[in-house]
C-alpha cells in the first residue's frame, strides 16, 4: 500500500504537497535500504517512484529524490564536490534503462530531465568519452561498406545479349550471368569477396536489430523517431533486399536488379542516421522523418487521387492517336508516370508542333496545371514550413534527446570490455555497493546575493499592490477605478518601491 501511495504521490498535481507527503511516508518505511525498500518496488510497468517521475516529466519529484540521494564530500568556501547516486540512472546495468525512458516518451517535459543534474553530466561523460568516438568510427565503417556493396553491383556479372529483340522499343543489349559463369575471372573473385562482406554485414545488421525489436516491441521501436524508428526501417529492409539478392543469384534467377536496386537507395539513405551525432545535422534529420511520415503521407493521398484522374484522361484522349508522335501516354502505365513528372514540374507538358493534338488534351491540361502546379504544391510548401517551424523551436533539445538515445544503444551493443561502467562505487567512500557520480560545484555569492535584492524589490511591488487595492475598493466607479488603480501603481512603484529598494543596495554595500 506504502509503494502504490508513493507512485500515485509523483503524479500529483501539487508537487510540494507531493513532496512533503513523500517524506512522510518513507519516514515510517522500516526497511530504508536493500530491496524490500518502498523506493525500489517497481510497479506494474516495472517502473519504480524514481523512473516515473522521470518518464512523467515531473522535475520537481525528480530533483527531489536525487537531493534525497546525494553525498556532500567535501566543501571549501564557494567550491564543493557532491556524489550523487546514480544506481537506477545509469543505463549500463539496467534492463529498463532511465535514459531510454526519458528519450521514448511522447511527453515534452520528461526531456527537460536532461537539462537537469545529474542527468546532463552522465550523458554528457558517456558521449565524449565513448559514445561519440564510436559512434564516428561506425559510421565510417558502415560508409566503407557501402562503398564495397556498390562496387559490388557497378561491376555485377553481364554478358551481351544473344537473343533478338522482341519489339521495335526493346534497347536491351545485356543480361545477367548464369551462376557458372559469373566467378571464372580473378576480377570476378574480386568481387565475389566483397558480396561475401556485404552478406556478411547484412547477416549481422538482422542479429543486431531483432533482439531490440523483441525486446522494445514492434510498435515503439519502428514509431518512435528520437530513437531512430523510421532508420531501423530502412536498415532492416536494405539486409533483407541483400539476402534476396543473394538468393537470386545462386539460384541464377533472373531479375535481382530490382532488390538490388532497392537495396542501394535503402542503404545510402541509412547514412543520414549517422548525422545525429553532430549537433547541427541531428535535428534535420527529425524534421526529415516528421515532414516524410507526417506531411508528406497526407499530401501523397490527395497526389495519388488526382494522378489517377488526370493520368486516365490523358490515356483515353491519346487512345486513339498515334503514339510515335506524342509517346509520353502510349499506354496506361506511362501516363501515369508522365502525370506524375507533370505534377511535380519535373518535365514540361508534352506537345509536338508538327501535327494537330485533341483540343480536350489543352483543356484538360489547363486544369491539371492550376490544381497541381498552383493550389497542391504550395499547400504542400506550407505544411512542411509549419513542420520546420515546430521542430526549430525545440531543435536543441531534440537533439540532446537523439544523444542520449544513441549512447543507451552503443553501450547496449557493445562488449563490456569496450565500455567500462561510469561513476565511482560507493566502497571507496563506505557507501555500499550503489554507484555514484561526482560532481564539482562552485557556488557563487553575488548570485545569491542578487537573488535577495531581486525578492526586496518583488515584495515591496506586491505590497504597493495590496494597498492601492485597497484604496480601489472604496470607489464605486468602474472607470475610475482603473485610472486611479494605474496612476496609484506607477506612483508607489516609481516612488516608495524604487526607493526603499536602493536603500537596501546601499546599506548592504
Amino acid at each position: 500500500i506504502g509503494n502504490t501511495v508513493l507512485h500515485i504521490l509523483v503524479l500529483q498535481p501539487n508537487k510540494t504537497f507531493a513532496c512533503h507527503m513523500y517524506s512522510l511516508i518513507l519516514s515510517y518505511d522500516r526497511s530504508k535500504e536493500g530491496p524490500g525498500s518502498l523506493e525500489l518496488i517497481p510497479n506494474n510497468e516495472g517502473l519504480s517512484p524514481f523512473k516515473l517521475a522521470g518518464v512523467e516529466g515531473n522535475t520537481v519529484m525528480f530533483q527531489y529524490l536525487m537531493q534525497k540521494r546525494k553525498q556532500n564530500l567535501w566543501s571549501f568556501g564557494p567550491l564543493s564536490t557532491v556524489l550523487y547516486d546514480i544506481t537506477e540512472i545509469d543505463s549500463w546495468a539496467e534492463d529498463q534503462s532511465f535514459l531510454e525512458l526519458i528519450v521514448s516518451t511522447k511527453k515534452r517535459e520528461a526531456r527537460q530531465i536532461l537539462d537537469l543534474t545529474p542527468v546532463k553530466e552522465l550523458v554528457s561523460l558517456k558521449w565524449n568519452m565513448y559514445g561519440r568516438p564510436y559512434f564516428c568510427f561506425l559510421a565510417l565503417f558502415y560508409i566503407l561498406y557501402m562503398v564495397c556493396f556498390t562496387m559490388c553491383c557497378v561491376y555485377r556479372p553481364l554478358k551481351p545479349r544473344t537473343g533478338n529483340r522482341t519489339s521495335s522499343r526493346d534497347n536491351t543489349i545485356y543480361v545477367q550471368k548464369m551462376l557458372q559463369e559469373s566467378y571464372v575471372s580473378y576480377e570476378d573473385e574480386l568481387r565475389l569477396v566483397g558480396e561475401l562482406i556485404t552478406v556478411i554485414g547484412a547477416v549481422v545488421i538482422l542479429v543486431l536489430e531483432i533482439p531490440d525489436i523483441l525486446r522494445v516491441g514492434a510498435a515503439k521501436y519502428f514509431g518512435q523517431t528520437i530513437l531512430g524508428g523510421p532508420f531501423h526501417i530502412i536498415v532492416i529492409t536494405y539486409a533483407c533486399m541483400i539476402l534476396v539478392t543473394m538468393v537470386m543469384r545462386l539460384t541464377s534467377t533472373t531479375g535481382e536488379v530490382v532488390p538490388m536496386s532497392f537495396a542501394l537507395v535503402l542503404g545510402w539513405c541509412n547514412v543520414m542516421y549517422f548525422a545525429r551525432g553532430f549537433q547541427m545535422l541531428g535535428p534535420f534529420t527529425i524534421m526529415i522523418q516528421k515532414m516524410i511520415f507526417g506531411d508528406l503521407m497526407r499530401f501523397c493521398w490527395l497526389m495519388a487521387v488526382v494522378i489517377l484522374g488526370f493520368a486516365s484522361a490523358f490515356y483515353i484522349i491519346f487512345q486513339t492517336e498515334n503514339p510515335e508522335n506524342l509517346g509520353q501516354f502510349y499506354n496506361y502505365p506511362m501516363s501515369l508516370f508522365t502525370t506524375f513528372e507533370l505534377f511535380l514540374t519535373i518535365i514540361d507538358g508534352p506537345a509536338n508542333y508538327d501535327v494537330d493534338l485533341p483540343f480536350m488534351y489543352s483543356v484538360v491540361y489547363f486544369a491539371f496545371a492550376i490544381i497541381a502546379a498552383l493550389l497542391m504544391l504550395n499547400l504542400l510548401i506550407a505544411m512542411m514550413g509549419d513542420t520546420h517551424w515546430r521542430v526549430a523551436h525545440e531543435q536543441d533539445e531534440l537533439w540532446r534527446a537523439q544523444v542520449v538515445a544513441t549512447t543507451v544503444m552503443l553501450e547496449r551493443k557493445l562488449p563490456r570490455c569496450l565500455w567500462p561502467r561510469s561513476g565511482i562505487c560507493g566502497r571507496e567512500f563506505g557507501l555500499g555497493d550503489r554507484w555514484y557520480l561526482r560532481i564539482e560545484d562552485r557556488v557563487d555569492p553575488n548570485k545569491h546575493k542578487m537573488m535577495r535584492y531581486t525578492e526586496a524589490f518583488k515584495a515591496q511591488d506586491r505590497d504597493n499592490y495590496d494597498k492601492g487595492s485597497e484604496k480601489l475598493e472604496s470607489n464605486g466607479d468602474p472607470l475610475c477605478k482603473k485610472e486611479l488603480s494605474a496612476l496609484s501603481l506607477s506612483r508607489n512603484t516609481s516612488r516608495t518601491s524604487s526607493h526603499r529598494g536602493w536603500e537596501i543596495l546601499r546599506r548592504n554595500t
